[in-house]
C-alpha cells in the first residue's frame, strides 16, 4: 500500500507541475524537450495507481474504468502535443495536422475532446466515496475537476486552470493520506 500511495503521490507532483508550466510557460519557448506534456503524460500515468490505493466496491470499479479510459485518452493527447511541438515554428504544418485532427473523429473524441476529461471524471467518481467521511477533501477534488477544463478550453484562464489543479490535487492528496491523518490526531495511550 505504501508504494501505491507513493506512486499516487509522484503521480500527483508531476501532474501539478505540468499544469504549472502549461499556465506560465510559453510552450513554443521550450526548444530542446517539452517538459510540460512529459510532466503531464507521466503524472497521469501514476496517477492510475489511484485505482488500487481506494475501497473496493461498486463505485470503485465505475471509477476505476473511467480513470483507466482517462489515463488513455491522456496518452493519446500527450503524444499528439508531443508531435503539434515538433513543428517548432513551422505554423502552417501544425495548423494542417491540426485541421486533419479535428476532421478524423476517431482521433478527435477519443484523444481531444473526451477522453482525457475521464480522467478528471475517474478520479472524481472514486471521492464519491468520501462525501460523508471526508466531505471536504471530495468536494475538492469534485469541483476542481470540471474547473480545470473549463478555465482553460472555455475562459482560457492559466492562472485558474492552475489553482483549480491544485484544488483538485490537494483534495485528492487528503484522500489518500486520509487514514495518516486520523492516526497523527490520536493521541498515545501511555
Amino acid at each position: 500500500m505504501t508504494k501505491t500511495r507513493t506512486l499516487c503521490s509522484i503521480g500527483l507532483f508531476f501532474f501539478v507541475l505540468s499544469y504549472v508550466l502549461f499556465s506560465q510557460v510559453s510552450l513554443n519557448a521550450q526548444k530542446h524537450i517539452d517538459l510540460a506534456h512529459w510532466f503531464n503524460l507521466i503524472g497521469a500515468v501514476l496517477l492510475f495507481s489511484f485505482n488500487d490505493v481506494f475501497p473496493k466496491n461498486r463505485i470503485n470499479s465505475v471509477a476505476s474504468v473511467i480513470t483507466a479510459l482517462g489515463v488513455i485518452g491522456h496518452i493519446g493527447l500527450c503524444t499528439i502535443d508531443f508531435i503539434m511541438w515538433s513543428f517548432g515554428t513551422d505554423n502552417v504544418g501544425r495548423d494542417l495536422l491540426r485541421e486533419q485532427i479535428s476532421n478524423t473523429p476517431s482521433i478527435l473524441y477519443p484523444f481531444v475532446i473526451v477522453g482525457p476529461s475521464l480522467l478528471f471524471l475517474g478520479l472524481s467518481t472514486h471521492a464519491l466515496n468520501f462525501i460523508k467521511t471526508n466531505p471536504i477533501s471530495a468536494t475538492m477534488v469534485i469541483i476542481g475537476a470540471p474547473f480545470v477544463g473549463l478555465s482553460f478550453f472555455i475562459w482560457n484562464n492559466g492562472n485558474l486552470m492552475l489553482f483549480s489543479c491544485l484544488v483538485f490535487a490537494t483534495g485528492l492528496a487528503l484522500l489518500l493520506f486520509r487514514k495518516d491523518a486520523k492516526n497523527i490526531a490520536q493521541p498515545i495511550n501511555a
